[in-house]
């Protein structure tokens, strides 16, 4: 079944797009702007805001798609676990390979890298891998949950949109009402409760950007400057991953399709 998810996605003209989307942004974005630190800050603002929309959207399109399959393949002697794991995997890989060749290539091809740009660059293709996982099994979770297919991708924007806009908003102005009291603590339970959110602080502290963040960019830099800080980032967008998958893997081995 993964396999199948891969080939067709890569038969898929959408996925073939995907890849050279980034490409030409990637491209695009080093030829305006050759400076590494506006470069990456630049191409790290469009993967913040594209990756997830696109990983939700395809994943949905794609469960509901893939329906009739699906329904057909269960009335074979197949587990549906292999099945829910299979379309998943398959899709992951083939939108997170696009992601890396149309981000990484355009980079290993145009850039003079030094190590310590390299390890910058490996960082943010790492994070934009979780952030497709991450947004493709919460995609999943609600295609498996809502029937209706109208239903499911309004579900699908809607989480887009609050973890992209609105819970950023939410938090400012909460910091704003309760900034007489200490902070610290909330924000980062605010940053690690938002996979967007948890990515973008997490490669905003590795450039010169995050001195512009004052207060909450000191409050992050304590903590995920620190080993312990980059566990705990790993093991909260793991958890983002591992969380909605495995809920909806239990909700579709017992779905009546």
């Amino acid at each position: 079944m993964g396999w199948y998810a891969v080939r067709d996605v890569t038969r898929n003209r959408w996925g073939l797009l995907y890849t050279a989307f980034f490409v030409v942004v990637t491209v695009g974005l080093f030829q305006l702007q050759a400076q590494s630190a506006k470069f990456a800050g630049s191409l790290m603002s469009v993967c913040m805001f594209l990756i997830p929309l696109v990983s939700s959207l395809f994943g949905t399109i794609y469960f509901y798609n893939s329906r009739e399959f699906v329904e057909l393949v269960l009335t074979q002697p197949v587990n549906r676990r292999t099945v829910y794991l299979g379309m998943f995997c398959g899709l992951g890989v083939s939108l997170v390979a696009g992601f890396i060749l149309g981000v990484g290539l355009p980079c290993f091809v145009f850039m003079k890298i030094s190590q310590e740009q390299l390890l910058s660059l490996l960082l943010s293709l790492i994070v934009g891998s979780f952030l497709t996982v991450i947004f493709l099994a919460i995609s999943f979770l609600l295609a498996t949950i809502l029937d209706d297919r109208g239903k499911g991708l309004a579900a699908t924007l809607g989480v887009w949109l609050f973890t992209a806009l609105v819970y950023d908003g939410l938090v400012m102005v909460a910091t704003m009402a309760f900034s007489d009291y200490p902070l610290e603590t909330p924000l980062l339970f605010a940053v690690l409760t938002n996979p967007i959110d948890l990515a973008r602080v997490t490669l905003l502290l590795q450039t010169d950007w995050a001195a512009l963040m004052g207060y909450t960019g000191a409050v992050f830099n304590r903590f995920f400057g620190t080993s312990l800080g980059i566990t705990i980032a790993i093991a909260a967008l793991c958890l983002w991953v591992v969380g909605p998958l495995g809920l909806g893997l239990r909700r579709f081995q017992f779905k009546d399709l």
